[in-house]
């Protein structure tokens, strides 16, 4: 039988409504304001999930 690590990845979402000069300028304040904790994501903000299965390697250190 065979050992796979299995990546688990959740994905929250949510939009914000800012005003700004620009696109870099409007991210650059959301970024420093979910920095600030002013966005929480939480279970509500739940957007999707992905698996993604991988075969350990074996160790060279552990062969014989």
């Amino acid at each position: 039988m065979k050992v796979f690590d299995v990546t688990i990845t959740e994905t929250l979402k949510k939009t914000v409504q800012i005003e700004a000069d620009n696109r870099n300028e409007a991210e650059q304040i959301v970024s420093d304001n979910w920095l600030g904790s002013e966005y929480i994501l939480d279970a509500e903000c739940f957007s999707g999930v992905a698996f993604k299965a991988e075969v350990m390697q074996k160790s060279k250190g552990y062969e014989r």
